[in-house]
């Protein structure tokens, strides 16, 4: 699996703060997808540069970028301050909305394990600015108020061997009234570290974006 960081260092201004992220638009795009990972996970993440590469290559701009500045993150409450954590996507959304270079795309969010819970409390809160979601084995912990009301088309994405995410997926698609499924890998455990399986989550998460976000229907041989 090769990995290229491709794009350009931003800032992004939010009040007293500034955050540190990675943008790529290519010409012509019409939608962008912002990665909402784990504290754990830098913009520099392996994973999520994967992903965000194979989705600049199908014509998205991608944003990945680091929800706390490197002071706050001296401090282990804000980790899992859910709170803050989505506040701060709430504030990369709205500064989407003005860029010069992003504020004529649509928005697809793409979360990973507890950037999951962010994700999806933003896909609720903003739902006239969240046109798709893709979750990456993740677990969200919102409540069931919340997830009936998410209106963008949303995809849960499991390994076969996660079972106790397996059964917390289920349980969120259940609540869920807006267009949805959940892919399951085979063979892929929470990670998804086996070999070829995050390939898979990549082009799963392409085909959900192509069509909900870019309209264009896709297939893919897996």
């Amino acid at each position: 699996m090769s990995i290229t960081i491709a794009g350009q260092e931003i800032r992004i201004p939010l009040g007293k703060v500034e955050l540190s992220g990675i943008m790529m638009v290519p010409e012509n795009a019409t939608s962008i997808v912002i990665f909402s990972q784990s504290v754990e996970s830098s913009r520099y993440s392996t994973r999520n540069n994967f992903v965000a590469e194979i989705l600049q290559n199908r014509g998205f701009a991608t944003l990945l970028f680091d929800p706390l500045t490197e002071e706050e993150d001296q401090e282990p409450e804000n980790r899992s301050n859910i709170d803050l954590l989505t506040k701060r996507l709430e504030y990369v959304l709205e500064w989407i909305g003005i860029n010069p270079a992003t504020k004529e795309l649509k928005i697809g969010l793409y979360g990973t394990s507890r950037g999951a819970t962010s994700e999806m409390r933003v896909a609720a809160i903003m739902e006239d600015k969240v046109h798709a979601v893709v979750c990456r084995g993740g677990m969200p912990e919102l409540s069931n108020e919340l997830l009936e009301i998410i209106k963008a088309p949303t995809l849960l994405i499991v390994g076969e061997l996660d079972q106790n995410g397996i059964e917390l997926n289920r349980n969120i698609y259940e609540q869920l009234n807006c267009i949805k499924a959940v892919q399951i890998i085979d063979g892929a455990t929470h990670l998804f570290n086996e070999p070829g399986k995050l390939e898979k989550v990549a082009w799963f998460a392409i085909e959900w974006f192509e069509t909900h976000l870019s309209k264009i229907t896709a297939k893919y041989e897996y």
